[in-house]
């Protein structure tokens, strides 16, 4: 080890936990090594996030083509060029490549080796010929996609979201195994760029959200034309030139789907088998990298952040858990994670958004006689009604007394209307405070302050609140 490099803080992994831990410590003045095999930006910026929002806004425009005649202008069937489709996601990409490039992060003054990293111990690292020595590490490498063990399926003729991005040629028939928000967003993009589309999942699509709020999705993604196959198990899988056939069981009875291209959104898997942990005596499992509160793994001066660290696995987090680490390394503040206040969305045309408990979570953890639940449907939102776009409702979760504990979403905009809920809950706040918003009309923001104010009818309007009004109007002014 006689050209060891020594660092105070080596981070594994240039993803959105990695690169924000090193803008921050780098920033502060702390001698930071960014190690990347791959490409800078992680999952997010090349094969998660941005381009498939990107996939899902060129179909939304798409579908917006079918569907004018409310509007009084004729609708067609737009002419789709599905290689120029995915140049933009590529454009959209390029844009944003810059501000997580080499060159940025080494102009705030980290070190960055293109090299994948193993632990010699725990203070030591191999990547490439560079021998790493640092006080801190942060291992933040991420997770992939996960391609279950499906009798006759070969990965290396189905496509994931690592490499759905690349094809070029419009699919005919998609076949998705998996209803998780990947699996749906990437089925409902597809549907909307003229292909046909089939989903299969062994539960219910979107079984982590709420059953009511996911009815709405599911009806519109029928409506738009996607087949669903729940409660289905895969049973085969068959590849030849040109097409796929899955074998599939529903209710007791052989289902055959044929396609043109497979699709697995099946999970994902953490990227900690390949980093020789075990030389470091650091715990992990099939889940991630085992951590505490204030996410240090079994060796206190190595942390995780991210989708390796065996929690929930959102972008947000990992920039969440970026600067839980930075205030503990840096500031030397024993910050700990609360996960109280997650929002996640599925970003489908009618957009499902969530944080906090859901309604099941709150009845498990508070019992029925402790919470309330309260709704309040687009179609009462007058800015809703002038854009056509009236499926959907707010769903909110309470303790009796009016504290939040949880949100849902579904229908338009969910994903920005759900921020205004999450600093609810972070600052544990009661639906009284909601009402006090006086939000511009007509907007579908409005909605939140409507389903606040309705917690409040049934009392303002009450025989009591009544007979009290009435001796206060006997008054005097």
């Amino acid at each position: 080890m006689s050209n060891v490099q020594k660092f105070e803080l080596c981070v594994i992994g240039a993803g959105s936990a990695g690169l924000s831990l090193v803008a921050g410590a780098a920033q502060l003045g702390y001698s930071t090594v960014l190690i990347e095999k791959d490409k800078m930006g992680g999952d997010c910026l090349n094969t998660g996030c941005v381009p498939s929002k990107a996939l899902l806004k060129a179909s939304k425009v798409a579908q917006g083509f079918r569907n004018t005649e409310a509007y009084g202008i004729k609708s067609h069937e737009p002419e789709i060029d599905f290689a120029a489709v995915k140049k933009h996601v590529s454009s959209v990409i390029k844009v944003i490549e810059p501000h997580d490039s080499q060159e940025r992060f080494e102009e705030l003054g980290a070190t960055v080796i293109r090299e994948a990293a193993t632990f010699l111990d725990a203070h030591t690292i191999q990547a490439g010929e560079h021998t790493i020595k640092a006080k801190y590490f942060v291992v933040a490498t991420g997770a992939r996609a996960f391609i279950p063990p499906i009798e006759g399926i070969e990965k290396d003729k189905v496509f994931t979201n690592e490499n759905i991005f690349d094809l070029q040629e419009k699919p005919d028939h998609l076949i998705v195994i998996g209803g998780g928000p990947i699996g749906v967003e990437m089925a409902e993009a597809h549907r909307g760029l003229a292909c046909k589309v089939s989903i299969i999942d062994m539960g219910t699509i979107l079984a982590n959200d709420d059953p009511e709020l996911v009815e709405v999705l599911r009806n519109d993604l029928v409506a738009k034309g996607i087949d669903l196959y729940e409660g289905s198990a895969v049973k085969s899988v068959k590849h030849t030139k040109d097409t796929v056939t899955v074998n599939i069981e529903k209710d007791g009875d052989a289902v055959v789907i044929k396609g043109s291209h497979l699709l697995v959104a099946a999970g994902r898997q953490t990227n900690c088998d390949k980093l020789d942990l075990e030389k470091a005596n650091v715990d992990f499992d099939r889940k991630g990298i085992k951590t505490d509160a204030r996410l240090r793994t079994s060796q206190k001066h190595i942390f995780a952040a991210g989708d390796v660290a065996s929690g929930p696995q959102f972008t947000h987090i990992a920039g969440y858990h970026a600067g839980i680490i930075i205030r503990n390394i840096c500031f030397k503040m024993p910050a700990k994670v609360d996960y109280k206040a997650i929002p996640w969305v599925t970003y489908t045309n009618t957009e499902l958004a969530n944080v906090g408990l859901t309604h099941k979570e709150a009845l498990d953890k508070h019992g029925e006689n402790a919470i309330k639940t309260i709704s309040w449907p687009f179609e009462e939102n007058d800015r809703a009604q002038c854009e056509k776009s009236t499926a959907g409702l707010i769903k909110i979760t309470v303790t009796n007394k009016g504290k939040i504990l949880g949100a849902g979403i579904v229908g338009p905009h969910a994903g920005e209307l759900i921020g205004i809920w999450s600093l609810a809950i972070t600052k544990g706040m009661k639906l009284k405070d909601l009402t006090g918003i006086i939000a511009p009309y007509p907007t579908f923001g409005e909605i939140s302050k409507r389903v606040a104010g309705s917690w409040f009818t049934p009392s303002l309007f009450s025989d009591k609140t009544r007979k009290i009004v009435g001796w206060l109007k006997k008054l005097p002014f």
